[in-house]
């Protein structure tokens, strides 16, 4: 091997710390365990003839404080230590009693329909939403965190400025991670977060005051109930958005016209300056999302395709296409 093809191949090695952080970023936001950098273990298990790095990996998962505060599921850290296990057994090793300790305290532990997903800002700190087990819930889609919102959240990271002293509406909030990360780290003036589903603004509302949200020195904050078509002009004057935005709304063909004439709606009701609107979506059905830009078009909205962030800082898959789109008259 020549030096330079050495030297490359020593870069692509992960460092121990770096394995470490892949596994915490990715255990406290419930990732799918298939993608974990279980190769790079291995190889550090094998290389170093310990089992250091899984006292460190234990440390930074199922016995971080944060566990303990806001943990994933039991199902998830069951299946999670189940893994973790299988490949330390794989190495011959001897075994492990803190892994089997955490594996214990799991097992004794009762399967709940409500769960903590956790991600990790630039700076350290970490937002802790409480989100439904299941993907559809008591009737609504609306109580986990989807991509889009995620895609959303790092484009804001990336362009805090936009947002920085503007009053802002976001639509369809969620478990209301985009909102939580833009009131964490790009300094708002007034942030409204919304959705009609009781359920979703109950749980709304615990994400909001579970990151210390409100508090003073920060964004002014607000969780309303918007129903798309209901809502009148008055209170949409009432919001003063200077910035409205909005992740994975698009996703059912029989509310895009709602959706569509609230848009216009909002572009039109501030006389002077209409507010600025980006809507992230996830392509998951191209017809839906088709039929929701025909309708802009039809509607008079203008759109333009906005640039996505540059780095990848959540754990959440890219597989579908994900566009962020700026609308205007």
């Amino acid at each position: 091997m020549n030096d330079k093809n050495e030297r490359n191949h020593y870069v692509d090695v992960p460092t121990k710390d770096n394995i470490i952080s892949g596994f915490q970023v990715s255990f406290f936001a419930m990732r799918s365990l298939a993608f974990y950098p279980w190769r790079s273990l291995e190889m550090k298990l094998q290389g170093d003839g310990s089992s250091d790095i899984l006292v460190e990996i234990l440390k930074q998962t199922c016995f971080h404080k944060l566990c303990r505060k806001t943990p994933p599921s039991v199902k998830y850290r069951r299946l999670f230590l189940t893994e973790l296990i299988k490949r330390h057994e794989a190495t011959g090793s001897e075994p492990l009693d803190d892994l089997y300790c955490a594996f214990a305290d799991v097992l004794g532990s009762e399967d709940e329909s409500v769960c903590y997903k956790s991600y990790f800002l630039p700076a350290g700190d970490a937002i802790s939403l409480s989100e439904s087990v299941a993907a559809i819930s008591e009737g609504t889609t609306g109580l986990v965190t989807w991509e889009a919102a995620l895609y959303l959240a790092e484009w804001a990271l990336e362009n805090a400025l936009i947002f920085k002293d503007r009053s802002l509406l976001e639509l369809g909030s969620g478990a209301g991670l985009t909102g939580v990360v833009v009131c964490r780290s790009c300094s708002p003036a007034r942030y409204t977060f919304s959705d009609c589903h009781p359920c979703v603004l109950r749980r709304l509302r615990d994400n909001v005051q579970q990151n210390g949200l409100g508090a003073p020195g920060g964004p002014h904050v607000a969780v309303e109930e918007l129903d798309w078509a209901a809502v009148t002009d008055e209170r949409l004057q009432e919001l003063h958005a200077d910035t409205v935005i909005a992740a994975d709304v698009v996703y059912d063909p029989h509310i895009i016209s709602s959706l569509v004439k609230l848009l216009l709606r909002l572009l039109r009701c501030r006389v002077r300056v209409p507010p600025d609107i980006y809507i992230a979506s996830t392509v998951r059905n191209p017809d839906t999302y088709d039929r929701f830009k025909s309708q802009l078009d039809g509607a008079g909205i203008r759109y333009e395709v906005v640039a996505g962030p540059s780095s990848q800082l959540f754990p959440y898959s890219r597989t579908s296409q994900i566009e962020l789109i700026k609308l205007y008259l």
